[in-house]
């Protein structure tokens, strides 16, 4: 992995593709790790699996604010929530906050000669919410979203867009597991059901004995989803 690189106010750990980069996948870690942490994660249950030779794979770090549900103690996360369930509106404030970030960090892949077509937003739990929030408000002509065990709030900002959307959707790449104790099973089927409802391309992965984590099976099925949007 290359050393951390400063982007405005987020770390960027990029693990280094092996060829020429023609290609882009950035994923956000879930509430309190890091890029470091979900890289590392990724590595120890599949090890070099989510490297490939013409992708680059970025892992920010979101910067620490106050986190409501932590009574407001500093953590890294994407945005606040006003508690950790669908039935609150989206904390818009801290949301767009990164949205602005966030684009940057693309238009940064943009400006290195990566057409936003190559590109594609993931992250596990908060991750994979603030990916939806990026793509689906702001860039559509993505590849493709993953979501890993992550929801939308039931009135999201994300569904606004998408329902006034006139162009082609990215694909959305959800999953699930069965046992998390955290985000409710529920809640991810929902988020999958409205989005399919309004026409987003979807696939649903739904993994009974997993908890609030990422297992082997699911980063294989990710891994060649990737290069089915990615390929060399």
């Amino acid at each position: 992995m290359a050393a951390a690189m400063k982007v405005l106010n987020l770390q960027k750990n990029i693990v280094c593709q092996t060829g020429k980069h023609t290609a882009s996948v950035i994923f956000l870690h879930g509430s309190g790790d890091t890029g470091e942490g979900v890289c590392s994660w990724i590595q120890d249950l599949i090890g070099n699996g989510l490297v490939f030779p013409h992708i680059r794979m970025v892992f920010p770090t979101a910067p620490p604010r106050p986190y409501t549900p932590m009574m407001g103690q500093m953590t890294t996360v994407w945005f606040d929530r006003h508690r950790i369930s669908p039935d609150v509106p989206d904390h818009m404030e801290s949301v767009d906050i990164m949205c602005e970030h966030l684009n940057r960090l693309i238009e940064e892949e943009v400006s290195s000669g990566i057409p936003k077509e190559r590109i594609i937003l993931g992250g596990f739990s908060m991750g994979g919410a603030m990916a939806m929030q990026v793509a689906y408000r702001l860039h559509l002509s993505v590849a493709g979203v993953a979501a890993l065990s992550a929801f939308l709030n039931n009135d999201s900002a994300v569904y606004k867009a998408v329902k006034e959307a006139n162009s082609p959707l990215p694909e959305l790449f959800l999953c699930q597991g069965g046992k998390d104790p955290l985000v409710m099973p529920e809640w991810v089927k929902q988020t999958h059901r409205m989005m399919d409802g309004l026409g987003v391309p979807s696939q649903f992965h739904f993994f009974p004995k997993m908890y609030h984590e990422m297992c082997v099976q699911e980063l294989e099925l990710l891994r060649t989803w990737i290069l089915k949007k990615l390929p060399s």
